[in-house]
């Protein structure tokens, strides 16, 4: 793989700018979760982020151009000794033909895969069911939170639905009792094969192949796929099975003809908004 062999230059000024910028909207991204790690506290939905994908807030704040982008006046910043950069005189860029060499399968598969994903058609027929079925039958949960129904009734939707679940980092948590309700069987080795843009999870991990891309990622975009992630996952937990009333998310009830549309109709935003960020992560890429 080899990127367009392109360079344009960015200003001292400009690129300060941009870099403040990001640092500013990352740190508000991540306030609540710097707050309460200083508490011991913890959130059941905001904090999946940070737990899910082991991206440090810090590390969330770091601004890259991406490739083919030279800083000028950088050589001698900290930002010039960081890994996968290299200096050019008074200036600096990402040595993104270095980070290419290194993680070449990694970038490939993370092309193919976000490019066959985004050409595929959208399944809406799920109701974010992985959620039930990862605490169907089973006493113990995952989350703290309650269940909104109870394990009976909770049992119940289960029952009463069909289950198309086409990810498998969600699969994965099915309780062994959900796992051959499932019509699909999802598997690391068949997921560019089943992944489909209408499906959360895939959403939401747009996040962790922008973080595994490291610096040929500029800024942006990786803070606007965290951003798709964290309201992706609002919307994952709000139509999920647990109550989460005391932290003031109101319920998609699923297991409502009004749940449904309700799910479908912000499922099918999401699926836009997702195809956007994949056609600009692979756009990167060629």
């Amino acid at each position: 793989m080899q990127l367009t062999d392109q360079t344009r230059t960015l200003g001292a000024a400009e690129w300060q700018g941009l870099e403040q910028a990001h640092e500013e909207r990352a740190d508000a991204f991540t306030r609540g979760r710097r707050e309460r790690a200083a508490t011991g506290r913890t959130h059941p939905v905001d904090d999946f982020l940070f737990t899910y994908y082991p991206f440090r807030p810090g590390l969330l704040r770091r601004w890259h151009p991406g490739a083919g982008v030279l800083l000028q006046g950088a050589a001698t910043l900290p930002r010039a000794t960081w890994k996968w950069y290299r200096a050019l005189e008074d200036d600096s860029q990402v040595d993104a033909a270095a980070f290419v060499d290194k993680n070449e399968r990694t970038i490939g598969f993370i092309s193919s895969l976000l490019a066959a994903t985004r050409q595929r058609p959208a399944q809406f027929g799920c109701f974010g069911l992985h959620e039930w079925a990862m605490v169907y039958r089973q006493g113990e949960h995952r989350h703290v939170a309650p269940l909104r129904l109870g394990q009976s009734d909770t049992d119940a939707v289960v029952d009463g639905n069909r289950i198309a679940c086409s990810h498998f980092d969600a699969f994965r948590f099915f309780t062994p009792a959900a796992i051959p309700l499932n019509q699909l069987q999802p598997s690391r080795d068949n997921q560019p094969i089943l992944e489909q843009p209408g499906c959360l999870h895939a959403g939401m991990d747009i996040y962790k192949w922008v973080i595994k891309l490291g610096p040929l990622i500029p800024g942006a975009v990786l803070l606007d796929s965290f951003e798709l992630a964290r309201d992706i996952r609002r919307l994952d937990m709000e139509a999920s099975p647990y109550d989460l009333a005391e932290w003031g998310y109101a319920p998609v009830a699923i297991e409502t003809p009004a749940g449904k549309a309700e799910y479908v109709r912000r499922q099918r935003a999401f699926t836009e908004r997702s195809n956007v960020l994949r056609e600009r992560v692979v756009s990167l890429l060629v």
